[in-house]
């Protein structure tokens, strides 16, 4: 057993953990001592406790280190651990950087510069539009976007990366022999091909209350800032951004209007200090320092929506509606027109795929 095999070993064992091998590591030097040493001797370092000891010294009961290597081997995935070039810088600084990185596709010394990305599963349409809108700019100036691959914000951070041909890392919370969601698998081909999906976790762990938590302290180290698009005050999103500022993360949030739980999280970052993020360029201005190219040019190249052909009230139309939804009476008020005119003209508009209507009745512009 060489040590990187040790390190993978000691990953895959129950109630272990990293704090608790690094000061093992402290106390043997290596991986394979840890393996090799007696359980009086392993319980002498703090923390370390008997059943811990007992787990460390049967660890072939407890794992099958050559079935996860010929797995990994057979699904083409790398195992990157923190003596190896590409495991990524940014989480060598971390209080407990994970031991061992299980890679879907390939990391790269461009995802040093890194802008990481969260908010809620249950979005509006006004984040969903503005998650995909920052990423797809943020990549364009030649950041790397990490995520989670949640559905919600994090699912259009991802695809904002891959409109503007950027790379982006989703960190997920089980193993890649278990990707979550499910329904997300598309996805996490798509990032594969031109960045990574990656996890700390064993083949075949399953997602579970403890390991999305894990996840989350990734997501927060990875990137040289913490983007929250809308979260409510209570999410997993407030406890990665909590995280962030322990690690000294800059902290930007998009907020949202005032009478919605989907915006209170954001709000309330930004009355905590957050910086306020109401369009890329704010984030770029604040890291000039880094050689990302001319952001305004860049933006400039970002392909945008071609419209079908409109008649004139569907132009008035759609020119009144955005990624926030819009009731029917304000559309009356805004458009001036009478509802046997209004109507079908939303309903060619919704025809056209280009609108969407909401119960109330409300209406938002479909993203492209």
């Amino acid at each position: 057993m060489n040590s990187r095999e040790a390190i993978i070993a000691l990953n895959m064992l129950p109630k272990i953990g990293p704090i608790k091998v690094r000061s093992l590591l402290k106390q043997f030097g290596t991986a394979e001592n840890i393996l090799k040493n007696s359980a009086s001797q392993l319980t002498q370092v703090s923390g370390i406790g008997d059943e811990t000891a007992k787990i460390i010294v049967n660890w072939e009961n407890h794992i099958d280190l050559a079935g996860e290597l010929n797995e990994a081997k057979n699904r083409e995935l790398k195992i990157v651990v923190e003596c190896d070039d590409d495991y990524p810088k940014n989480l060598r600084n971390m209080h407990d950087p994970p031991l061992a990185l299980y890679v879907w596709g390939d990391l790269s010394a461009k995802d040093d510069h890194a802008i990481s990305m969260v908010g809620s599963r249950k979005t509006t349409d006004y984040g969903r539009e503005t998650a995909r809108k920052l990423a797809l700019q943020l990549s364009s100036a030649g950041y790397t976007i990490i995520s989670g691959m949640a559905l919600g914000i994090d699912t259009y951070s991802h695809e904002g990366a891959i409109a503007a041909k950027g790379r982006t890392i989703a960190v997920i919370g089980s193993g890649l022999g278990q990707i979550y969601p499910p329904g997300n698998m598309a996805l996490a081909e798509k990032i594969a091909s031109n960045g990574a999906v990656v996890s700390e976790f064993p083949i075949s762990t399953m997602p579970d209350k403890k390991t999305f938590p894990m996840r989350n302290r990734i997501v927060a180290a990875w990137g040289e800032a913490l983007v929250v698009v809308e979260c409510p005050k209570w999410s997993g999103s407030m406890i990665t951004a909590n995280m962030a500022t322990e690690m000294g993360k800059p902290i930007y949030a998009v907020p949202g209007p005032i009478d919605r739980p989907t915006s209170e999280g954001c709000n309330h970052l930004i009355r905590e200090g957050a910086t306020l993020l109401s369009r890329a360029e704010d984030l770029l201005e604040d890291f000039s320092q880094l050689p990302l190219g001319d952001a305004p040019a860049l933006f400039e190249n970002i392909p945008q929506m071609i419209l079908p052909e409109l008649s004139e009230d569907e132009e008035v139309v759609y020119a009144c509606l955005s990624a926030e939804d819009i009731s029917l009476d304000r559309l009356i008020e805004q458009t001036k027109m009478p509802i046997p005119r209004l109507l079908p003209s939303l309903l060619k508009l919704e025809m056209k795929k280009l609108i969407r209507q909401l119960p109330g009745p409300r209406y938002v512009k479909v993203r492209k």
